[in-house]
């Protein structure tokens, strides 16, 4: 698979405070990519850099090979980057399709690709089509995340990053959301994921990477670091003590 994010030695964070310390991550094209980590790790405020909410103080950032370092948060978005945010960004009184529409507002005068494009999340997310007109309040958990992931696909992004889709959701709306992650990728989508549902996030996931105090540890394909000895060490009370990679199987 080829490249298609890289993140090199990113140093980032707010005020005087480094949150970032020198991150080093790959996104390999149509891939889910999941980031895990304690509270603090700084796993969010990754995804904060890549969109150009914030701007490092050091190393790189490169989006299919072009650097986007000092990019704004319009041109990253026109690029092909789109993102969830964790908390419900839904608008309860709104039906389903006026909140998938928000997601096309940079072409909104555009209406027949808005149209085409609406359709199109329509036949990955059916929901979207059956329940058009209906509130999304009246919505579940895991059917308002398939709202949320179908708005970001309006503007037909490449990279989609979403951050603790898991949040608040009961089993039936995780499978749910795994089933989304599925067919987004199967639709040639690229994921990068934030979660602290460790397990989830990794299970679902093709690659790993694990974070702690601003810095990666682990990077490895997602089942070898959802094996590896330092996980129970680094989620259940103890520190990771180094930063090696488990070792390919096969």
């Amino acid at each position: 698979m080829a490249e298609m994010l890289s993140l090199r030695g990113v140093v980032a964070g707010y005020g005087a405070g480094d949150v970032l310390q020198g991150v080093d991550v790959t996104v390999q094209s149509e891939s889910v990519t999941c980031i895990v980590g304690p509270n603090g790790a700084g796993k969010s405020t990754v995804l904060r850099a890549v969109s150009g909410l914030l701007r490092p103080s050091a190393g790189s950032i490169e989006f299919k090979q072009r650097d986007i370092c000092r990019s704004s948060p319009a041109e990253i978005l026109s690029l092909g980057i789109s993102q969830v945010p964790q908390s419900d960004g839904l608008f309860a009184n709104l039906t389903v399709r006026e909140n998938v529409l928000m997601g096309a507002y940079i072409v909104r005068r555009e209406r027949k690709l808005v149209e085409r494009r609406l359709a199109e999340v329509g036949e990955l997310f059916p929901l979207v089509s059956e329940r058009g007109e209906e509130r999304a309040g009246n919505l579940s958990g895991g059917q308002r995340r398939q709202v949320e992931f179908a708005r970001s696909l309006m503007l037909d992004p490449t990279l989609v990053m979403l951050d603790e889709p898991s949040v608040g959701l009961d089993p039936k709306a995780l499978k749910v959301v795994a089933g989304a992650f599925q067919r987004m990728v199967e639709a040639g989508k690229t994921l990068l994921v934030i979660e602290q549902n460790v397990r989830f996030g990794l299970r679902m996931a093709t690659q790993g990477v694990v974070m702690e105090s601003g810095r990666v540890l682990m990077e490895d394909r997602a089942d070898a670091v959802l094996e590896n000895p330092e996980m129970t060490d680094l989620f259940f009370g103890g520190t990771a003590t180094a930063a090696p990679q488990a070792p390919a199987k096969g």
